[in-house]
């Protein structure tokens, strides 16, 4: 009959429950993960915004050009006669399909899709201009081996690289 040490065993659970801690905190830590729940958290905020935006001055400016329809209250009921609201609808116990709702949610997304395209666009305009910045001073302030092709300092006199002689 085997024998079991429990210390051993323990030590070992104990080593194995270390190491996954160990993996977890790295995982957790890293830039990535911290990056993407801010863009989260970031991102849910922004869209409440764009929703209060979209039921509180978007909506009631289409119910101007709709004939004072509110997009949000229109619906279609699945059972029994026609109701003229909702709540009557509700109350009355028909199924009932609130398209509009949906169309405010449509709405949302486009909105929030747009202003992001916008934001996107100009980060990346930002991030042109300043990897060209970069580039130009870094043209200014070095020169090309002819013998190897690589960029060197303007006033080296050799080719790190190669160390080839270059011309001032």
């Amino acid at each position: 009959m085997k024998k079991i040490n429990l210390e051993t065993s323990r030590k070992k659970t104990e080593e194995v429950a270390k190491k996954a801690i160990d993996d977890y905190k790295k995982f957790a830590i890293k830039g990535n993960v911290v990056d993407l729940a801010i863009g989260v958290v970031i991102g849910s905020a922004f869209t409440n915004i764009v929703n209060s935006i979209v039921t509180t001055i978007v909506t009631p400016i289409l119910s101007l050009l709709t004939n004072k329809v509110d997009i949000s209250t229109l619906f279609v009921t699945l059972t029994k006669g026609p109701f003229k609201s909702m709540e009557e609808a509700k109350n009355a116990g028909a199924l009932i399909i609130n398209y509009g709702l949906l169309l405010n949610s449509i709405l949302s997304f486009f909105i929030v899709s747009i202003i992001l395209f916008v934001i996107f666009k100009y980060i990346s305009n930002l991030r042109i201009k300043s990897e060209a910045k970069e580039n130009l001073e870094k043209i200014e302030t070095t020169k090309t081996c002819v013998h190897c092709k690589s960029s060197v300092d303007k006033n080296a006199t050799k080719c790190p690289y190669c160390t080839s002689t270059l011309e001032v």
